[in-house]
C-alpha cells in the first residue's frame, strides 16, 4: 500500500523570519537611524580618502589630501575667486533653469491635459531630447558670441525639453475618475484644469525640476570649460591645465553642495505645499 509521505514541519520562528527595521519595503525607518545612516554617507567617504591619502603613498597632484583641499578652499576664498567664480555660475543656471522651467511647465500640462496638443509636440520634443545639448555649442556660439547668452541658452535647451515631458507624464496619470466626477458636477474644462490637474501634478513637477536641476549643473560647467572669464567650470579647467588638483576638488565640492542644497529645498517644498500627496512624509 502506497503510503503519502509526511509533510515536513519547517519550524515558526516569526523574529527570524521578520524584517529588520532596516530592511523594510516601502516604509520609513526610526529618524536617529535616518540621522546616523546620512551622517555615516558623508563621512564614510571622507575617512576612506584621508586613510588612501595618509598611507597609500600617492602623489598630491593625482590625489591631494583633505587638509590639502582645506587649504585650498581657504586660499581661493581670500583671494575672493571662489565666490566670484560661484556667484557666476549660481546666476547662469539661475537664468537658464528659471526661464526653461517657466516655459516648460505649462507646455508640459497642456501636452498632458490635451491629446491634441501632445500629438503636436510630443514627436519634435522628443527628437530634441535625445540630442546632446553640448553638441548645440559651436552653434550657440556662432550665433550669440562668447558671452553670457550662449551659456544661459545651452542651459534653456538641456532642460527644457526634459522637463516638459515629464511634466506631461505626470499629468496622463491624473486618475480619470477625478476629471469625470469633475463633469459630472458641472465643472467646466477650465476648472478641471486649475482644481484637478494642476494641483495633482504639483508634487511631479517639484520632482521633475529637482532632477533636471543637476542637468543644469552639468551643462554650465561645459559652457564654462570652453569660454568663460569666470564660474567654477573655468575654475576646474585652469586648475586641471596647471596640475593643481586640490582646487579641482575645491570646485567638484562646492558644485556638489550647492546640488545638494538645492535637492534638500526641493524636498522641503515638496513636505511643505504637498502635505496631501502620499508619497510625501
Amino acid at each position: 500500500m502506497r503510503q503519502t509521505p509526511s509533510p515536513i514541519h519547517i519550524p515558526s520562528n516569526s523574529k527570524s523570519l521578520s524584517p529588520t527595521v532596516f530592511w523594510k519595503l516601502v516604509e520609513e525607518i526610526p529618524r536617529p537611524l535616518h540621522i546616523a545612516l546620512t551622517v555615516t554617507s558623508i563621512a564614510l567617504p571622507l575617512l576612506l580618502w584621508w586613510l588612501v591619502t595618509r598611507f597609500g603613498q600617492i602623489d598630491p597632484k593625482f590625489l591631494p589630501a583633505p587638509m590639502q583641499v582645506v587649504e585650498a578652499f581657504g586660499r581661493l576664498w581670500g583671494t575672493g575667486e571662489l565666490l566670484q567664480d560661484a556667484i557666476a555660475s549660481l546666476w547662469r543656471v539661475g537664468v537658464g533653469f528659471f526661464l526653461a522651467s517657466l516655459l516648460a511647465i505649462p507646455v508640459g500640462i497642456l501636452m498632458g491635459s490635451f491629446a491634441s496638443i501632445r500629438a503636436l509636440l510630443e514627436p519634435l520634443f522628443g527628437l530634441m531630447r535625445y540630442m546632446p545639448a553640448p553638441a548645440f555649442i559651436p552653434l550657440l556660439i556662432l550665433y550669440l558670441g562668447i558671452g553670457e547668452e550662449p551659456k544661459i541658452m545651452l542651459i534653456f535647451i538641456g532642460v527644457f525639453f526634459f522637463n516638459a515631458l515629464m511634466v506631461m507624464d505626470t499629468v496622463k496619470f491624473v486618475p480619470k475618475e477625478l476629471i469625470e466626477a469633475t463633469y459630472m458636477l458641472g465643472g467646466s474644462r477650465w476648472a478641471v484644469l486649475t482644481q484637478v490637474i494642476l494641483p495633482n501634478v504639483i508634487p511631479g513637477i517639484l520632482d521633475a525640476c529637482r532632477i533636471n536641476l543637476a542637468a543644469a549643473w552639468q551643462l554650465v560647467i561645459v559652457s564654462e570649460l570652453i569660454a568663460a572669464n569666470e564660474g567654477l567650470g573655468r575654475r576646474i579647467s585652469v586648475a586641471g591645465r596647471f596640475l593643481r588638483t586640490d582646487e579641482i576638488f575645491v570646485g567638484l565640492i562646492v558644485i556638489g553642495v550647492f546640488g545638494l542644497f538645492f535637492d534638500l529645498l526641493f524636498q522641503y517644498l515638496l513636505r511643505v505645499s504637498c502635505r496631501w500627496a502620499s508619497q510625501v512624509r
